[in-house]
């Protein structure tokens, strides 16, 4: 089954050999829904900009902004030399693609198709941004990102939407269903960053030597919940643009997207409520966040009310999961494990349990499974590699006076909100 079991069979064609008729006239339309759809994409790194530097506290607001917008311009060129052949060029193995390699003079759809997943993996490496804040090294951050975006992403994505240049993925060819990347894009970058926080240890002071979490509040709630509209309205981008065309089916997947982040923040609420919780902001904008995370896998292929099924458990398992991280003494800023991955696994094997006309196959569950540990398997060990090594050689962590300074100064020599910060600055000077 291919990434599209809803498209038809001539759109299937046309990505399989990319080059399209320049007269035609849905070729218009389509390029133009899809760039449409690609700004909508990228715009989602400005809601991870503002929500990951707002759960972040003032002295890092820079720091977690530089990562972010350096994940897109440094990303965006590994990819476009690496990353995209890797992932999408000729395959003949189902293991990876051998072809497409830093594309010069190529069809305008080529560009388009670049372009658009171009912002596919900048989003999953950004998800392990905000996980490491506050305590990472700059430099090696990005060192990270580099090869996140240029090998680890896109050999896994190889396997599910891989052989556009000719071949196809060998999880494709199972019948795996991750129409727009709740595995693929959210659920490897979560791996990525788990393994990212577990390499950089917590923040100083997050636990204490017998375990006990300490909460280490963020900056600005106000921030969190821009974040959250922005990335929100760009997921109507990311899973419409998904389809590639500009047809009729985008009305039913960006339905079934807003319904699973709303219900993704019904659920969050419901069992803060039902645990005696306080309801947070920040864990109602992670719900709605998780909601979105669950649904990209099965938007095209799910009825609405399933859709809202899937959102509400997505939201519930986003809470569940940052009392699992805790128990478990890992820091992770954002909650971005939980929220990406965990609510990434539910999502993609929802989509095998919700599948219309089709529900509660077992075989296609086992399938969906099989690709939820393969994304596991692969993408944790070989980042978490990637982080040690760096640990090794050039440092992963800043150093303590650098983390209690902040890294805004630290790394970047200002700061995001000088009229309150000015001793960082008269300390560092003195």
């Amino acid at each position: 089954m291919s990434r599209f079991p809803l498209l038809p069979a001539t759109l299937l064609l046309t990505m399989a050999t990319p080059a399209m008729a320049e007269s035609a006239e849905p070729v218009v339309v389509d390029t133009v829904w899809v760039i449409t759809a690609t700004a909508l994409v990228f715009f989602m790194q400005a809601g991870f900009a503002l929500l990951e530097s707002g759960m972040a506290r003032a002295k890092n607001a820079v720091n977690v902004m530089m990562k972010n917008y350096m994940d897109v311009c440094i990303g965006s060129l590994f990819f476009w030399a690496f990353g995209f052949g890797l992932m999408f060029g000729n395959n003949p193995t189902g293991l990876f693609g051998t072809s497409a390699f830093a594309m010069g003079s190529v069809t305008s759809w080529e560009y388009t198709f670049l372009a658009f997943q171009m912002m596919f993996a900048a989003t999953a490496v950004t998800i392990c941004s905000g996980a490491m804040a506050e305590r990472t090294k700059y430099s090696s951050y990005l060192a990270a990102a580099c090869v996140i975006i240029a090998v680890v992403y896109p050999v896994f994505g190889s396997w599910v939407w891989g052989g556009t240049y000719g071949g196809s993925g060998w999880l494709a060819d199972m019948g795996f269903i991750d129409f727009a990347g709740s595995t693929v894009v959210h659920s490897v970058g979560a791996w990525c960053a788990l393994a990212g926080v577990m390499v950089v240890g917590p923040r100083t002071g997050r636990f204490s030597s017998t375990g006990i979490s300490r909460e280490i509040p963020g900056h600005s709630l106000t921030l969190v919940a821009l974040g959250g509209f922005i990335l929100w309205l760009g997921w109507f981008g990311f899973n419409g643009g998904s389809t590639l065309e500009a047809s009729t089916d985008i009305g039913k997947i960006v339905l079934n997207t807003h319904l699973s982040a709303s219900a993704g923040a019904a659920g969050a609420l419901l069992y803060s409520r039902l645990r005696g919780k306080p309801v947070l902001l920040s864990v109602i904008v992670n719900g709605s966040i998780a909601g979105l995370v669950g649904i990209t896998a099965g938007c095209a292929t799910m009825t609405p009310p399933f859709a809202v099924l899937t959102g509400i458990i997505s939201g519930i398992i986003s809470v569940m999961g940052v009392a699992v991280m805790e128990r478990w003494r890992l820091d992770d800023v954002v909650s971005a494990v939980p929220v990406h991955g965990f609510a990434g696994i539910w999502g993609t094997l929802a989509a095998g349990l919700f599948f219309a006309g089709d529900m509660f196959s077992p075989e296609r569950f086992a399938v969906q499974s099989l690709g939820v540990i393969s994304a596991f398997v692969w993408a944790f060990p070989l980042s978490y590699m990637v982080f040690y090594v760096i640990k090794l050689t050039v440092g992963l962590r800043s150093s303590r006076q650098h983390e209690q300074v902040g890294l805004d100064y630290t790394e970047h020599s200002e700061i995001g909100y000088p009229e309150f910060q000015k001793t960082i600055t008269y300390h560092k000077e003195s």
